[in-house]
């Protein structure tokens, strides 16, 4: 008799914290996958080349559908007889919104770029750092309660310059004209909601 009372009290209480934790909202996003970069910093007009890279991304809880953002993301190749391995590491907002299965979001960083020092035309040395922002977005499908599949794209501005010479006069660098400053990126793979 006590075995029943037990169970007809422990079976509603049970069901009650097991749908508590289904309507739990997941809280922190780790995100991490495949990046690509449209353009090569010193990929001018004619000499396009696309960099390969990662990327891995760090959101805290929202407010109101918004949330803080950490982003790093690299990438490496080779263009004009250089080679490039880029990084940045950018921080902002991200506002997201759930429309039926499909999890939307729109991004808006801003950071650093850090590249190695010979990245310029046939090695010539370049800035090694820039200003760095984003503002783009994408949409997260769910594979399961904790993992999503994303798929983003954003346009990414960064303003590294390489020294062609100096003015003899006054010593002041002369800039290599029609370096790239505007990005295409796309960027998916794999987010585990925490």
């Amino acid at each position: 008799m006590s075995f029943r009372l037990v169970m007809y009290i422990a079976i509603p209480l049970l069901a009650a914290s097991l749908h508590a934790q289904s309507d739990q909202r997941p809280r922190y996003e780790l995100y991490g996958g495949y990046s690509f970069l449209s353009n090569s910093l010193n990929g001018v007009s004619g000499s396009h080349q696309p960099l390969n890279g990662y990327e891995a991304a760090f959101a805290i809880p929202p407010w109101h559908d918004l949330r803080f953002k950490m982003s790093v993301f690299q990438y490496r190749g080779t263009n004009l007889g250089a080679p490039e391995q880029p990084y940045f590491v950018l921080a902002g907002g991200q506002y997201g919104r759930v429309f039926g299965r499909e999890a939307l979001f729109l991004d808006a960083m801003g950071g650093i770029g850090i590249v190695n020092a010979q990245w310029g035309a046939n090695k010539a040395i370049g800035d090694t750092a820039s200003f760095t922002s984003i503002l783009g977005g994408g949409v997260d499908t769910p594979l399961s309660a904790r993992f999503a599949f994303r798929i983003q794209g954003d346009l990414l501005y960064s303003y590294f310059k390489v020294a062609q010479s100096r003015n003899p006069g006054t010593g002041v660098p002369v800039y290599v004209p029609s370096l790239p400053n505007y990005f295409g990126r796309i960027s998916t793979g794999l987010v585990w909601r925490f």
